[in-house]
């Protein structure tokens, strides 16, 4: 039979026994040595390990051993534990296990002498017998763990007398990222010191890791931890190795070393955090045997503006440090709110104080020096009451988003705080929950935060489900300061609102949770999903979403790996022959499994509860996890059954292409492109693009003239000037290459950079280069060129065609077109780069300038010059019969202009121009010379011709 107990143990220290660590430094070498029963039996004892052995009540753990695989987030742990019962009796040996309360339990098995148990995932009855065998995660409570999220897993049974007991659970879980990292946690506190004490952690991560860490041990009790104070290093005997996608992290005390973090055998929690490569696009799409995961976490956006209301709990029970504590927080909190933000602070007992009245006030220095006067005045003093709080909290949000011109891409939330229960005015939880869905009417999200043993866990944390938000837990003997501003960090900082993630629906199915009402930095949105048409080579993806004004529309098409090549084997927790290998599909059924939780958690619909609950069991049945409605039962594999033996994966560097799939948006093979991003963007003729070449379509004349810049690597070229009217100026930079072989130029230069600045009717600005785009109208926003997206403005349009072309839209009347020329295999006289062309001219005004831009709203007139006759002016319908004659000459504003006829290809070589083509610079084609033309920086917006006025 399995009992559960909690056991602690520990070397004494007082006066007349041995030193602690001379005792270390023996049962080391006596741990390590190997110890079967009959070599336990006939060694003879020194005098100190008698009485070591005199102290010890409880079987030894000879070997405490945890190795995990992280396989893009996913994570894959294997805890191994064996004890000896070195006595003469029979005792008890207990397996205490801390695990991260998100993670599902995959697998336990234990062997006792020559008996074999293993686990098996059942449906949970209504009733269970007293007589189990072994229990899942004992039921959560505050003493549980540390923020509520850590559950304790114990197994007891009893070893016969110089025997051993082995342990090996399995669980898995999918690692969320908060505050820009993703950290993945071991709990190290097997109660006594161990002989093999080892932790093993595999990372995989083919974006490619960054900024991995591995902090100080930390124990929930900040005791026996060992750490000093400002100490970051890692803890003792720790190794830490990886290369671009790969990570090992080993943690390997010695008996030593592990007492000189804490004698008792409560190391603490070993930590791991990390990153990956990321940037603002259509993420991170995996796909791996008819499953996807995707990863969405964009970064280089501009916060959106706050409507922030704290409803702050000051009733009797928050008196002390827990009042202390959240006074603190809240005073770095308002420091960090940024001037776009507005808040309010409501303090509430029995009775409800609003700081100010029917308001939210601007972030002001004054404003924030009076909030908090406010809060430090705050006294604790009677009841409870989270029903009115909540309600004059919702009220004041709703009044202000209704009654006053907010930003419509400010994000709007309450942050609810409380140490307790409902005590006045509502009590009931069920009503608080409705009345409080009615007042949010889904306009904002709630976050809520309990601290201590009293507070009513499920209401907050329905009340934050219900209500687009999230919830924290907190002890009261914790730093709860540093833990209430980690919270308010991972939510002050909104970056997105309102986004939606969509898949062709003939593709996908049964895809998780799509729509999101906030991304806030830091974090990161996970959908998953299985495929459904096997005929398709890829997978199309678009996300959508509202940054500040701006609307962005992000889309790609992700390539489609059929063959079974891409499965990885041997995944710790996956036996052979049980389940699918395929780490992407169990991250969606845990996904899928967790999103249904939820779900039933949020309906008081009891039928709809029933069907959930149903559907959740049969998944995490088919999976073999252990859920809230399935439990870990044991069963006797017979008496000669082999022990359990460890199954764990190691990464390798070799064939990682074959064994993992990670395709971004713009690692898809060529020639799965969709239709529509091939599409042809209607252009004209005018245009500057490869040496650069310089093309003048005048419509109405029925002929198009050209001519050559031949600049100098550096020079910036004003390209369209009309600064003054329509506010628009366009300038390119020069970048030089070598020149060709045999060639009749010096060198070559191309346009590296096109900057597109506009002044009206609010100031912005373009900057393009062949890999980025920076848009900066007030708030920086970064877009990369391989993947396609669409931000729009009032006033302003950035539409990409991966890795082809950009097309940026001013008051729909003035349209660009940024062609982006790639060499796969550049020669040396080869650079990437743009070319720019003029879509729609109607917005510049007849006083535009430039090298193109004066051209726009001008004629120019072909005239031919014959041997025999005097010079005539040549009508439109002649231009044909004046192809050979090389003596046609062009009348621009008075100026004469000999033309020689040629052909063009622009448009990447796709479209042929016939034009006149003037030689020499455009000498007398252009007003002034090709010097009048060079800017002084990328954003000069010269104001007249030959004149330079810094924007």
């Amino acid at each position: 039979m399995i009992l559960w107990l909690w056991l602690c143990w520990g070397f004494s220290t007082s006066a007349g026994q041995p030193d602690s660590e001379l005792m270390a430094r023996y049962l080391e070498e006596k741990l390590l040595a190997d110890y079967s029963i009959m070599e336990q039996v006939a060694r003879r004892v020194p005098r100190q390990a008698k009485f070591l052995q005199r102290l010890e009540t409880r079987p030894r753990m000879s070997e405490f051993n945890v190795k995990s695989t992280i396989i893009s987030r996913y994570a894959f742990t294997t805890v191994s534990c064996t004890m000896v019962n070195s006595g003469s009796e029979a005792r008890e040996g207990v397996f205490e296990m801390q695990i991260p309360a998100a993670a599902f339990i995959s697998n336990f098995t234990m062997s006792i002498g020559n008996k074999t148990y293993y686990g098996e995932v059942t449906g949970k009855e209504k009733k269970h017998s007293s007589d189990d065998k072994a229990r899942h995660k004992k039921p959560p409570s505050p003493t549980d763990g540390r923020e509520n999220g850590y559950e304790t897993f114990k197994a007891s049974v009893f070893i016969p007398r110089k025997m051993q007991a082995r342990f090996l659970l399995h669980y898995e879980e999918l690692l969320q990222r908060r505050l820009g990292k993703y950290e993945y946690t071991v709990s190290i506190r097997p109660q006594q010191l161990v002989g093999r004490l080892r932790v093993e952690v595999n990372i995989l991560e083919n974006s490619g890791i960054v900024s991995l860490e591995v902090p100080p041990l930390r124990n929930s009790k900040h005791k026996g931890n060992g750490k000093v104070e400002g100490d970051v290093s890692p803890p003792p005997s720790t190794v830490v190795g990886h290369t671009k996608t790969l990570a090992k992290v080993t943690f390997n005390p010695s008996v030593v070393e592990q007492t000189r973090i804490a004698r008792n055998g409560i190391l603490g929690d070993f930590i791991i955090r990390y990153d990956v490569n990321r940037e603002l696009s259509i993420g991170d799409v995996q796909i791996l045997n008819g499953y996807f995961v995707h990863y969405f976490a964009p970064t280089d956006l501009p916060p959106l503006p706050k409507n922030v209301v704290f409803v702050l709990d000051s009733s009797a029970s928050m008196v002390g440090t827990k009042l202390k504590q959240t006074k603190e927080a809240l005073f770095t909190i308002l420091q960090d709110l940024r001037p776009e933000d507005h808040f309010n602070i409501i303090g509430f007992s029995n009775r409800i104080k609003v700081w100010q009245q029917d308001r939210l006030v601007p972030v002001t220095p004054n404003n924030i020096r009076d909030a908090k006067k406010y809060i430090h005045n705050m006294s604790p003093t009677g009841g409870t009451n989270i029903n009115s709080a909540l309600q004059t909290g919702a009220k004041l949000l709703n009044d202000y988003i209704a009654q006053n011109d907010i930003d419509a891409r400010s994000v709007s939330l309450i942050i609810f705080l409380t140490d307790g229960r409902p005590t006045v005015g509502e009590t009931h939880s069920s009503k608080i929950l409705s009345n409080t869905k009615d007042a949010v009417r889904d306009k904002f999200c709630l976050f809520t935060i309990g601290i201590g043993n009293d507070v009513d866990h499920k209401l907050l944390e329905r009340m934050a489900l219900e209500n687009c938000g999230m919830t924290r837990h907190f002890q009261e003997d914790e730093d709860a300061a540093s833990h209430l501003k980690g919270f308010y960090d991972e939510i002050g900082t909104p970056l997105l609102s309102d986004i939606r993630v969509d898949y062709p629906e003939d593709n996908v199915e049964q895809v998780t949770q799509n729509f999101f009402p906030n991304y806030f930095n830091g974090s990161e949105i996970i959908i998953a999903g299985k495929l459904i048409n096997h005929t398709t080579d890829s997978l199309h993806v678009e996300v959508t979403a509202s940054n500040s004004k701006k609307y962005i529309l992000l889309k790609t098409d992700v390539a489609i790996d059929l063959p079974s090549r891409n499965d990885i084997r041997g995944v710790p927790g996956l036996e052979d022959g049980k389940g699918d290998k395929n780490y992407i599909e169990r991250a969606w059924s845990y996904l899928t499994i967790k999103e249904l939780l939820n779900s039933r958690l949020k309906t008081d619909d009891n039928q709809e509860k029933d069907y959930l609950m149903e559907k959740a069991k049969s998944m995490a049945l088919t999976y073999n996890f252990v859920t809230p409605f399935t439990v870990l039962k044991m069963r006797e594999a017979g008496f000669h059954s082999e022990p359990p033996q460890e199954e764990f994966i190691s990464p390798s560097t070799d064939g990682i292409g074959e064994k993992l799939q990670s395709l971004q948006g713009h690692k898809a093979p060529p020639g799965i492109r969709r239709q529509q991003d091939k599409q042809r963007i209607k252009i004209s003729k005018t245009s500057a693009d490869g040496d650069p070449h310089f093309v003048i379509d005048f419509p109405s004349s029925k002929f198009s003239v050209c001519f050559n810049i031949d600049g100098e690597p550096g020079d910036i070229l004003r390209l369209v000037s009309d600064h003054k009217e329509s506010g628009v100026t366009v300038n390119g930079q020069l970048i030089g290459a070598p020149a060709p072989p045999n060639g009749h130029k010096k060198h070559r230069t191309y346009f590296s950079t096109i900057t597109i600045l506009s002044n009206k009717p609010e100031r912005s600005y373009l900057e393009i280069t062949p890999k980025r785009i920076i848009l900066d109208d007030g708030e920086r926003l970064i877009l990369s060129c391989d993947r396609s997206a669409v931000v729009r403005s009032s006033s302003l349009e950035v539409s990409i065609s991966a890795n082809s072309n950009i097309t940026v839209t001013i008051r729909d009347t003035i349209s660009f077109v940024i062609l982006i020329h790639h060499y796969k295999k550049p020669a040396p006289y080869q650079k990437n780069h743009l070319g720019f062309y003029i879509s729609n001219s109607k917005g510049l005004s007849s006083d535009s300038h430039g090298l193109l831009g004066q051209f726009l709203n001008h004629e120019v007139k072909l005239l031919q010059e014959s041997l025999n006759t005097s010079r005539q002016q040549v009508g439109q319908n002649q231009t044909e019969a004046l192809k050979p004659n090389p003596t046609n000459t062009l009348k621009v504003k008075g100026r004469l202009v000999p033309v020689v006829w040629k052909q063009r290809r622009i448009y990447n070589g796709q479209q042929e121009v016939d034009c006149w083509f003037a030689k020499n610079n455009a000498d007398k084609l252009i007003d002034g010379s090709y010097k009048d033309y060079l800017a002084s920086h990328p954003f000069d917006t010269g104001t007249s011709f030959g004149m330079i006025n810094s924007r």
